[in-house]
């Protein structure tokens, strides 16, 4: 029997799509579509995830305008070395196809993007480093002992993500690349064993889940009424997926959460979830306030490694200050607390949309740091972090705030090249301190 076309590609076929910039195929392909190349004068966005394919023709590079490539669920063991004849591809995305190989000749010259996510990789070529342009970098869930020494002159590189593999040590030189503010490391042996978190255990049987607050990549958050002695409290319960993420493993997001402990400008942990009926793992959380909204967008295919902010948003100065501090402060905590977020970005920060009080949510990327001053040149790449978040907010505001050149300065020292002279983030909330009116909010 023949299995029905996808109305996508039926379109394709009939010659209705001429001229599209976008591609997004569903179904199941048994062959790459020679049609697609018809649109090699338009075509910069091409979504092959899902599809059933295992190889790519040799002379795609024909489409000369491809900026995207989405090959995710597809059964690919190696990357295709064609990719490298792609002038224009930036983003390639493979993940979870069974990848064993990476081929130098398989990453183009405008190399920007990489996700390799849940793969079965060992050993990355050289070539990787000398990709000038190379700002993100998905390597999750992979066999991967070590990193291309090349990558030490990747001076454009700003996200990393290294957790889930087989390292028993990081480069020396990884935390001094100079533009790094992102990395999550959790899930390898040079973790060693995490100590418990002594925290409350929360019997499924004390919680009424209520309605479905949101869904990440980890898991789904709902409203819940935890009962217990004394009264009901209303709570947030996280149940995890328990699947590999593009940031790591679900059960290390959980002891992140709970190592990081309370602190009013965290979402952390009440309580550990036990004996939900299929198994699942699950947090109990502080329940955000109702018109609590998300600080921006995550970033999209034009922006790479920057948040996307409502074009209308005009913050009041004292606002985007305190939640400059406020992230400031959480990440201040989770240093002093051995952890590192990993994901300190404006998408995983939420605000009342009024006086700026503000919490760092998501714990999907943090990893344990090492002890002593064994772990402070990592926590000075969080440090640029929380700088570019002070540079958006400062941008978005509606007037110039107060002491507008010593804000400025303090962006330029945390996002300055080299880690070592960057503040801690305990003198950055010395430093914001005296910027901020007398009244200060905490979340309720």
């Amino acid at each position: 029997m023949d299995v029905p076309q996808h109305p996508t590609l039926q379109a394709l076929r009939r010659g209705d799509l001429a001229g599209t910039k976008e591609l997004r195929l569903g179904g199941a392909v048994t062959a790459f579509p020679p049609e697609i190349f018809g649109l090699a004068d338009t075509l910069e966005v091409l979504d092959l995830s899902g599809c059933g394919l295992s190889d790519l023709p040799d002379d795609i590079g024909r489409l000369k305008r491809l900026r995207v490539l989405f090959c995710s669920g597809n059964r690919f063991e190696r990357l295709p070395p064609a990719l490298g004849d792609c002038p224009a591809l930036s983003q390639i995305g493979f993940r979870a196809t069974g990848l064993r190989e990476v081929p130098e000749e398989a990453l183009p010259p405008a190399l920007r993007w990489l996700t390799l996510t849940d793969n079965r990789i060992e050993h990355l070529p050289d070539a990787l480093g000398r990709r000038p342009q190379l700002q993100k970098l998905m390597l999750a869930g992979n066999r991967l002992r070590s990193l291309p020494p090349s990558l030490e002159g990747a001076g454009s590189l700003e996200l990393l993500r290294l957790s889930a593999n087989r390292f028993e040590a990081l480069p020396a030189w990884l935390p001094a690349l100079p533009r790094l503010a992102w990395i999550a490391w959790a899930g390898n042996p040079l973790d060693g064993e995490a100590a418990p978190a002594p925290v409350p255990r929360v019997a499924w049987d004390a919680l009424d889940l209520g309605s479905c607050l949101g869904e990440g990549a980890s898991g789904r958050i709902f409203r819940a009424s935890w009962r217990r002695a004394g009264g009901t409290e209303l709570v947030a319960a996280k149940l995890f997926k328990g699947r590999m993420t593009s940031d790591g493993l679900p059960e290390r997001e959980m002891e992140a959460c709970l190592a990081a402990g309370r602190h009013p400008h965290l979402t952390g942990a009440l309580g550990r979830i036990e004996g939900h009926p299929e198994g699942a793992q699950g947090l109990l959380m502080p329940l955000i306030p109702d018109g609590w909204r998300i600080l921006a967008g995550p970033p999209s295919l034009e922006s790479c490694s920057r948040d996307v902010y409502a074009p209308d948003l005009a913050l009041p100065p004292q606002a985007a200050l305190r939640i400059a501090a406020g992230v400031a402060g959480a990440a201040a905590h989770l240093h002093d607390r051995g952890v590192l977020h990993g994901d300190l970005y404006a998408h995983n920060t939420l605000w009342d949309g009024r006086a700026g009080d503000a919490v760092l949510s998501d714990f999907g990327a943090a990893s344990p740091l090492p002890r002593g001053e064994a772990g402070a040149p990592w926590q000075r790449v969080e440090v640029r972090a929380w700088g570019v978040l002070l540079g958006e907010l400062l941008d978005r505001c509606a007037e110039e705030p107060p002491g507008i050149a010593a804000l400025r300065a303090l962006e330029r020292a945390c996002c300055q090249a080299d880690g070592r002279a960057r503040p801690s983030m305990a003198d950055v909330v010395d430093t914001l301190s005296p910027h901020l009116s007398p009244e200060r909010h905490a979340p309720a």
